[in-house]
C-alpha cells in the first residue's frame, strides 16, 4: 500500500469535538476501504496567512495514512463535500515520519522559561539600569499653534 500525509483545515467556528468526529469519520472511511491511519496529530486552532472562505483561523489536523489510492480519492471526495472543511492536502511519501511532526516539535521547544539571560547588545546601552527620574533637564513644552487656531 502507498503511504500518504494528509492535512485538512476545518473552519474556525467548528468545535474541537466536531473536528475529532470528522477525524473519526475519515478513519472509518479509510478502514472500510482497506487502509489504516498510523498517526493523528491535531495541531489546534491556528491563524492563517490569508483569509480562506472568509476564515482567518482554522483547526489543523495531520494524518499519516497507509492505504490504496482509491481510499484517498474517496476521502478527498468526502472532504470536498463537507462544509466544515475549508482546505485539504494529500501528499504521497516514501516513508512516514515516526516521531512528532515539525509543528509539534516547535510547540514543545518554544518554552519561554528556558531562554536564559540576554546576550551582549553591541554598542547599545542597557536602558534598564539607568534611572530616568522626573526628566527635569527638559524645558516645558510650548503650546502648539494649530491647536490655538481651531479655538478661535
Amino acid at each position: 500500500m502507498a503511504l500518504y500525509e494528509h492535512i485538512f483545515l476545518a473552519r474556525q467556528d467548528v468545535t474541537p469535538q466536531q473536528v475529532e468526529a470528522l477525524t473519526e469519520q475519515i478513519k472509518t472511511k479509510i478502514a472500510s476501504l482497506g487502509g489504516a491511519i498510523t498517526k493523528v496529530e491535531p495541531w489546534g486552532l491556528k491563524s492563517l496567512a490569508y483569509r480562506i472562505k472568509k476564515n482567518r483561523k482554522a483547526h489543523f489536523v495531520l494524518l499519516n495514512i497507509s492505504a490504496p489510492s482509491a481510499a484517498i480519492v474517496e476521502v478527498e471526495r468526502t472532504l470536498s463535500i463537507n462544509e466544515d472543511v475549508i482546505r485539504y492536502l494529500t501528499i504521497r511519501v516514501d516513508e512516514l515520519e515516526a516521531g512528532p511532526s515539525a509543528m509539534l516539535r516547535k510547540r514543545e521547544e518554544s518554552d519561554r522559561d528556558d531562554r536564559g539571560p540576554r546576550g551582549p547588545r553591541g554598542d547599545r546601552p542597557d536602558r534598564g539600569d539607568r534611572d530616568r527620574g522626573d526628566r527635569g533637564d527638559r524645558p516645558p513644552r510650548r503650546p502648539r499653534d494649530d491647536m490655538n487656531a481651531g479655538a478661535l
